[in-house]
């Protein structure tokens, strides 16, 4: 009989079909070699249910998405984190940046200097201050320089000590950074995040900018979770105007020729979360890992993410009382 693992990808053959670990929606699967080496006699994934009790102590895991490159999505998994602990000093929050080739958490946060460490319980992820703390490949590269040139079972492989080995402890939110695509590192970071507990919340915030060479891709990655059964909180559209940092008068550089984010809720009927301003400020605060939202409160570029924030809040809330 054909098992299929929980929380498979769509169109799983089984593991015990002929087509297991050969069949095209095998492709990417952290499970492809095993299920193609014993097709039906070799359990999925031993390290699942080390993985399971790993993520029991976090309530909600929120994935940052783009099939786009250069939109956003690192700034903004920083910038949410910081805001989700603003707008409450108790949460604790998580950021777990698998952007393995291209790691922009370290130097985001201002923790570019540190490095990881390992006891008992595991990797201890590094704090940037007492309740947000960060996991990334660049804390354990020995230059800013290093290239990380891998292939996909060993950044698979590293995805999941990043799970299973990393001592996250008890969060209320896990927000991870993802490279642009739909491919390797997505397709592993859903497979072990679903192993979790039917109560905590899986959910992506979809990241665009206004012009259609965005929205293109960004419209490949909405399909990516409706494929994964990954539930959507909504769309950020980033960049939409530009404002001077003298005169703060806003100007729309990147042409929404298709109508940009608010179209594209419109036709995926998902809510548009915010639209935040391309301000140079946070480029600066971000190079140098300063805190914008604390530095500039009253920015509209800190009241989009708050207002991000809060309506993540809402979402997560919403799915705990269902």
């Amino acid at each position: 009989m054909s098992q299929v693992p929980d929380n498979a990808p769509e169109h799983c053959p089984g593991t015990g079909s002929e087509g297991a670990g050969s069949a095209d929606a095998c492709a990417g699967c952290p499970n492809q070699q095993i299920c193609s080496s014993g097709v039906g006699t070799t359990p999925p994934d031993p390290d699942v249910g080390a993985v399971r009790e790993r993520l029991s102590g976090i309530k909600h895991k929120i994935l940052v998405l783009s099939g786009k490159g250069g939109v956003g999505k690192s700034t903004l998994t920083a910038m949410m984190a910081r805001a989700l602990i603003t707008l409450n000093n108790n949460t604790e929050v998580g950021i777990l940046d698998v952007d393995i080739c291209g790691p922009s958490q370290p130097r985001v946060l201002g923790a570019q200097n540190e490095r990881v460490h390992s006891s008992g319980a595991g990797w201890s992820p590094i704090y940037v201050c007492d309740n947000l703390c960060v996991m990334s490949i660049g804390f354990l590269l020995n230059s800013d320089d290093d290239a990380v040139i891998w292939r996909g079972p060993k950044k698979n492989g590293l995805i999941k000590q990043f799970i299973r080995d990393v001592n996250w402890g008890e969060l209320d939110y896990l927000i991870v950074d993802t490279p642009p695509g739909t491919s390797d590192e997505h397709l592993s970071i859903v497979h072990y995040l679903s192993t979790s507990t039917s109560t905590s919340t899986l959910a992506a915030v979809v990241v665009t900018t206004p012009q259609e060479v965005s929205l293109l891709d960004v419209r490949k990655e909405i399909t990516f979770c409706q494929k994964l059964n990954i539930p959507i909180i909504g769309i950020v559209e980033n960049m939409t105007t530009f404002v001077c940092p003298k005169c703060k008068t806003e100007t729309a550089i990147f042409p929404a020729t298709t109508g940009g984010g608010p179209q594209l809720a419109k036709d995926t009927g998902l809510p548009l979360l915010a639209r935040v301003p391309l301000d140079p400020t946070v480029a600066r605060d971000c190079d140098s890992g300063l805190n914008h939202l604390t530095l500039h409160p009253d920015s509209k570029v800190t009241q989009m993410y708050m207002k991000i924030a809060e309506q993540i809040v809402e979402y997560c809330n919403g799915k705990k009382q269902q």
